[in-house]
């Protein structure tokens, strides 16, 4: 019985992450700005790369595992923020005052 728990779980929380992949890629490609394109695109792969972890946690068991599990988290936590930034930074330079692209 607790491993088909532990099954169900790991479904559900893959096809939870699924959800927030699918969703920041249609917020790619439906708002308008760079700005809010990169926000969808943090957002989304951020949480669903916790929900796939949470998922390789739940169905892995042995301590190892789990606490190496958790490395590309961290990882993705410490750049996607970074990279984000650094997006938006080249998009802000990138315009003149009024607003308009030269």
């Amino acid at each position: 019985m607790n491993e088909w728990f532990a099954f169900a779980l790991t479904a559900a929380l893959l096809l939870l992450s699924l959800g927030f992949f699918t969703a920041g890629v249609i917020g790619n490609i439906r708002f308008g700005g760079a700005m809010n394109r990169i926000h969808a695109a943090g957002l989304g792969d951020t949480t669903g790369m916790l929900f796939i972890t949470l998922a390789m946690l739940t169905s892995s068991y042995t301590p190892g595992v789990s606490i190496r599990s958790f490395l590309p988290l961290i990882f993705l936590w410490v750049t996607s923020p970074v990279s984000s930034h650094f997006l938006a930074l080249m998009e802000y330079r990138q315009k003149d005052p009024d607003g308009i692209r030269s």
